[in-house]
Order: structure tokens, then sequence, then C-alpha cells
């Protein structure tokens, strides 16, 4: 195997691993929307990364970082619907991404690398960060699973019961932001949320239990990237686009299983 379909691979892979379970929260939480969000504004750590010479990986986690605490602050304080007020965010940041690229005229872009992905350019220092925030997350996400679940279930219980709602919201907040991050590299900032909703969506009509679904929703990413991976490799296509019209072929055929009831 050439070594950079080997570094997209295991990239893809460390990704689906983690998006399994952080992507089940997203679906239960309606947080799509949130998601997409955060991505439209990983452009604008795009073009703050170019701008300031540093690694834009770094730029767009701390970009995205930042405006999750932004939300959960504004959403304390302001009378605006959280819908309206990531509406507004959403297409603010976007914009602005792309105004910032657009006076750039000494840097060449890649714009549609950064829009949808571009896994099989996948460097050896890009899979370190892939692996290493990957792994971070999926830490957390084991060390929170319990606090997450009681948020999820009954917010009002959990605060009875003495559990920090606040905090807790917000550290699944910064999670999403940092996969968000990870992920723009594989499948674009407009992809991003798809890969996160997409194979949970799947695995929650065929499970009983939330660990059930976090396990399959990470397993169906996985086949996922392997297929979008096989299909970019044979057929020439875009391989995070690929990637998430794998997930949705499998979306749609867990509609030809019987569901699973309780």
């Amino acid at each position: 195997m050439p070594d950079f379909l080997l570094n997209a691979l295991l990239a893809g892979l460390a990704l689906a691993l983690v998006a399994g379970p952080l992507g089940s929260f997203v679906v239960w939480r309606r947080m799509a929307y949130f998601g997409d969000t955060l991505s439209h504004a990983a452009l604008l750590g795009v073009a703050l990364g170019l701008l300031l010479d540093v690694s834009p990986t770094l730029t767009v986690t701390v970009g995205c970082v930042l405006l999750a605490v932004l939300l959960v602050t504004l959403q304390q304080r302001q009378p605006l619907a959280s819908d309206t007020l990531l509406g507004i965010l959403a297409h603010s940041t976007l914009s602005l991404g792309l105004v910032a690229l657009s006076f750039m005229h000494d840097v060449r872009i890649d714009l549609m690398s950064y829009l949808f992905g571009d896994l099989l350019a996948v460097s050896a220092t890009d899979l370190a960060w892939i692996i290493g925030g990957s792994a971070l997350v999926l830490a957390l996400l084991a060390w929170l699973w319990r606090p997450l679940l009681a948020i999820t279930v009954h917010e009002e219980l959990a605060r009875v019961e003495g559990l920090p709602v606040a905090a807790i919201r917000l550290a699944l907040m910064l999670l999403i932001a940092v996969v968000i991050a990870v992920a723009m590299k594989i499948v674009g900032v407009l992809l991003i949320t798809s890969l996160l909703i997409i194979p949970a969506a799947a695995a929650q009509r065929h499970a009983r239990t939330p660990e059930q679904m976090a396990v399959g929703a990470s397993l169906l990413g996985l086949l996922a990237v392997c297929a979008g991976l096989a299909m970019s490799w044979y057929q020439d296509t875009p391989a995070g686009p690929s990637i998430v019209v794998s997930a949705a072929a499998l979306f749609l055929a867990s509609f030809a299983l019987p569901r699973r009831s309780g």
C-alpha cells in the first residue's frame, strides 16, 4: 500500500472511531446546527493560519474552541433563540474567512481541499495531529460518558443530583470543536457534520442502549471510510465526499433491516 494511501486510511479510521460516540450525543441533543456553525468557522481559522504563517490545523482548533466558548456565553446572556444565534455566527464566520482569503494574493490556496477535504494529501504531521486529537477526545468522552448521558436524558434531574450541567455541556461543545478541527483535512469544512451525524443516525435504528449506538456508529464510520477510500482509489472520485456518500448509503441500507425495539 502506498504511504499516502496508508496515511489516509489511518487518519480516516481514527476520526471515524471518535466520531461514533461523539456523533451519538450530537444526534441525541439535536446539535447538528451547532456542528455546522463550528465547521463554517473552521474556514476563518484557515485564513488566520495563513495570515499569521502558522499551522492552519492549530488556528482552526483554537478558533473552534473559542467560538464554542463564545456560543455558550452568548446563549446565557442574550435574548435571541439559539438557532438564530447559530445562523448569524455560522454565515458570518464563513463569509469573513472567504473575504480574508481573497486578500491574500501572494498565497496560493486550494480552497476546494479545505471545503471538501483532501484525505489523500494527509502528511505524517497531519496524521499525528489527527491521531493525537482523536485519542484525546476519545479518552475525555470515556471519562465524561456517564455525566454526559445524565444531562442528555434529563438536565434538571442531573442538576438536582449535583452535576455541573453548564460545565459538562461546555465540555461536550469543546470536544465537538476539536473533532471538527481535526476532521477538516479529511472531509472538509462543508461535510464534517455529516460524518458525525449519518453513522450515528444509522446506528440508532438498531441499538438498544447508548453504548450499543456509540459502538455501532463507530463501526459504520469505519466501514464508510474504507468504502469511500476504495471508491476514490478505483473510480478517481474525491475522497472526502466519497466517504460521506458511503455513509449515506449505509444509512439507507439500515432501513432494509428490521428496527430493534427496546
